[in-house]
């Protein structure tokens, strides 16, 4: 790997102590199995590479890995006070009707009650309306075909943030 082909942030994260490198990733991901894997296969030659071990760390994630990333996420509607990540990821509910934020509430609870986490989206780039229709549709299925959901869902948000990490424009 020459530093010369490595996007200068990329560099910054690779060359950065264990220790750091792993409160990073905890950071985009709240999963210690993900955030260890990523940060154990460091140098990546590219911002490709980083994905791509970020998908592979997500499709080997157990249900227990999951639990513990999904529990870093904050419901849908309800960002966590002060962290900027999830407001802006969450924009699209910022300036929704008082009626939508109370439904999107109740479905929330009625998610939560019934697979036992928050509902899990990439709500990047989605309207609050689109994350209500989302959550309606999904709260029929069994708690196998939505954790596959959440699986790639969390794989997403995992690309978004790695990539504003390393300063990649997503698509």
């Amino acid at each position: 790997m020459t530093s010369t082909s490595t996007p200068p942030d990329l560099a910054r994260f690779n060359v950065l102590e264990e220790h750091a490198a792993f409160a990073v990733l905890l950071e985009a991901c709240a999963s210690t199995a993900w955030a260890k894997r990523l940060s154990a296969a460091r140098p990546y030659a590219g911002p490709e590479d980083l994905y791509a071990a970020s998908d592979a760390a997500m499709a080997d994630l157990t249900a227990e890995d999951l639990a513990e990333a999904m529990a870093g996420h904050p419901p849908i509607g309800r960002p966590k006070p002060g962290d900027p990540t999830s407001s802006r990821e969450q924009r699209g509910m910022a300036g929704a009707s008082e009626e939508l934020k109370a439904e999107m509430l109740e479905l929330n609870l009625a998610y939560q009650e019934r697979f036992g986490h928050v509902f899990l989206i990439c709500a990047t780039g989605r309207t609050g309306e689109q994350m209500r229709d989302a959550v309606k549709e999904r709260i029929g299925n069994s708690p196998e075909q939505e954790r596959e959901i959440v699986r790639v869902e969390l794989g997403k948000i995992n690309r978004i943030r790695l990539g504003n990490l390393v300063q990649e424009e997503q698509a």
